[in-house]
């Protein structure tokens, strides 16, 4: 089964620890074991619980062995353990294909395998050999990716947050203190770039995967802007959550990609993007040309194209057509066009971003 796992779901009695809770009082955690969870932590693999036991109780033994902090969405109490792993994909938004159940009992390995067959299943005896395995290795590592749990946590008190809250969502956003930084990548960033371009499917406009080599040569180069996005709020970090990659031609500037996070449409990074981008191209007297390739998941990013203004070439005829003459791979893509005006970049969040116009080490940010 391909892929990196994304959350490992762990049993506690055999597993985690040694010994079983209820019945012996007393159990004991393997030095080693703790090992493999700050390990797999440290990667970016989010991990979580599955356990036949009293929430309480076992809640309180793991904070007492200092993992607790480790666990998201922990699911301790006594229903199938295939409804519980179930639970945590649907609340992390993973595809089952991304989870892993790791469990010293062959029945309940069974039954989760019985029910959730694209979950892979782990024996206890094996949990000391999980860091080695290609699946628990993912490709890059990314400030990111080694934070990935802080994240999701931080992302939960939000979503508390905004469920407790009354009145309308943009008063609830404005509360947040969102800040958005829009950045031009360093050498360091880049391979958070190549992340969002792997991992972002529904908000990716073309489904491309930049490849690290690319990357550095794009960003070497004075024709392109190849930019990341980042968010915060008073939760904290979101992370890299967006990126653009501008190729600037006379008159023209040429959106190759853009890329969001899932995590951020419901703030509105994606609007906010396209308005700052619209507005620059507005101050620099240029039009923008998007490009967009449809796959089966990104319908989202050519709606959000559209809403932006954005139309197709085919439809509103410019000289733009000429520049940017099509070639052999720009089969399936479609060249959207925008006659750009100021806008109001957004309501919500503050907007930190260099100047396009200003040329790179230049003065200025907007």
């Amino acid at each position: 089964m391909a892929g990196t796992v994304k959350c490992l779901v762990w049993d506690l009695d055999d597993t985690l620890w040694q010994g079983t809770l209820l019945e012996d009082g007393e159990v004991h955690l393997p030095d080693e074991v703790r090992k493999v969870v700050i390990e797999l932590d440290s990667r970016g693999i989010l991990q979580s619980v599955a356990s036949r036991n009293d929430h309480e109780h076992a809640w309180a033994r793991l904070e007492a062995f200092g993992l607790a902090e480790y666990f998201v969405l922990p699911e301790i109490g006594w229903g199938a353990k295939s409804e519980s792993v179930r639970r945590i994909a649907d609340r992390l938004n993973f595809a089952l294909t991304a989870m892993a159940f790791v469990d010293d009992r062959p029945a309940e390995r069974a039954e989760v395998a019985f029910h959730l067959p694209d979950v892979r299943c782990y024996p206890a005896e094996q949990v000391l050999d999980l860091p080695e395995l290609a699946e628990f290795t993912p490709a890059t590592s990314t400030v990111d990716s080694r934070r990935r749990r802080q994240m999701y946590q931080a992302g939960f008190l939000r979503e508390a947050e905004r469920a407790a809250a009354p009145g309308p969502d943009e008063e609830f956003l404005r509360s947040l203190d969102l800040r958005m930084r829009i950045g031009r990548a360093t050498g360091e960033e880049l391979s958070r770039v190549e992340e969002l371009t792997l991992r972002t499917s529904q908000m990716n406009a073309t489904g491309v995967h930049y490849p690290d080599e690319v990357l550095r040569g794009l960003i070497t180069d004075p024709r392109h802007e190849v930019l990341v996005v980042t968010l915060t709020d008073r939760f904290g970090p979101h992370g890299a959550v967006g990126v653009l990659l501008l190729e600037r031609h006379p008159g023209l500037w040429h959106l190759k990609l853009l890329a969001t996070s899932c995590r951020v449409v419901a703030y509105g990074a994606g609007a906010t993007l396209l308005n700052w981008l619209a507005d620059a191209a507005a101050r620099s007297g240029v039009h923008l040309v998007a490009d967009f390739r449809a796959t089966e998941r990104n319908r989202m990013m050519e709606i959000a194209y559209r809403f932006a203004g954005f139309e197709g070439l085919d439809e509103a005829p410019c000289p733009c057509a000429a520049v940017l003459a099509p070639t052999p791979e720009d089969t399936g893509l479609q060249r959207l066009h925008l006659v750009p005006g100021p806008r109001v970049v957004s309501t919500v969040m503050s907007v930190d971003a260099p100047d396009l116009s200003v040329p790179e080490g230049g003065p200025g940010t907007s």
